[in-house]
């Protein structure tokens, strides 16, 4: 049976139309967007077995993952008020059977969950390097989630490198500048980048977010960068592609 969940200050529900999946969201705390509906489809979801979604956040690419497998769900996130959403919004989808939060920095995971155990992580990390141009003076919501104060990328190649089992895979969304720091730290911990895509705001524009499949173990070579997706027409509007994601 679904739950309603009690919605607190300026809280609101979204729903992604074209999977029904609701999420619990704030302009208190960081939402999610683009970068997580697109990561949530980008690898192929095994239909049984462990997932985990690290930096979680409200628990979104889980929980939009969700109804693709009868794989067990696993939310790994930080801050206690997103954490507390994605509980919140596992209740109002009816999904607490499968899906689980664990309130926790990610370098604990494995305190939670057996090494070698996972088939499919997803991460939506924090973009940017903690220097003297970060916006140090953003909600602490903000900072967390932006910026990489409590993890960084090595912390995450390592965990996930703990987790997955031999052939298992490691998606990531992040920014196009990082792209060479991205693949030689997951290659440090033996997780070769196999499917790679870059995304555009617009046809005419640099893109803005790259998404990357990697296997953990897996052989060097082969890499497949999948065909340039665009966002906006001209105009605004979503392109084709993209409207399809979202409305079916």
């Amino acid at each position: 049976m679904t739950i309603q969940p009690i919605l607190k200050d300026t809280e609101r529900i979204d729903q992604l139309a074209t999977n029904d999946v609701k999420i619990i969201q704030s302009r208190d705390v960081f939402s999610y967007s683009i970068d997580a509906v697109l990561l949530s489809r980008f690898p192929n979801i095994p239909s049984r077995g462990q997932i985990v979604d690290l930096c979680a956040g409200n628990g979104a690419v889980g929980l939009f993952a969700s109804s693709s497998t009868a794989a067990k769900i696993f939310e790994v996130e930080i801050q206690d008020r997103l954490a507390d959403m994605a509980k919140r919004s596992v209740a109002l989808n009816g999904l607490t059977e499968q899906v689980e939060v664990i309130q926790d920095d990610l370098a604990n995971t494995l305190s939670y969950l057996a090494p070698s155990s996972t088939d499919l992580i997803f991460c939506n990390p924090p973009y940017f390097k903690l220097d003297d141009q970060s916006r140090v003076n953003e909600s602490e919501h903000y900072l967390l989630a932006r910026h990489e104060l409590a993890t960084n990328l090595d912390a995450i190649s390592k965990v996930s490198q703990q987790l997955l089992k031999t052939n298992g895979h490691l998606a990531m969304v992040h920014r196009p500048e990082r792209f060479f720091e991205i693949i030689e730290t997951m290659k440090k911990y033996r997780l070769i980048p196999k499917r790679i895509q870059f995304v555009y705001p617009k046809g005419d524009r640099d893109a803005n977010i790259l998404l990357i499949d990697a296997i953990k173990d897996g052989r060097a070579g082969g890499e497949k960068f999948l065909p340039p997706l665009i966002l906006h027409h001209d105009d605004g509007s979503y392109t084709d592609e993209v409207h399809k994601i979202y409305y079916g």
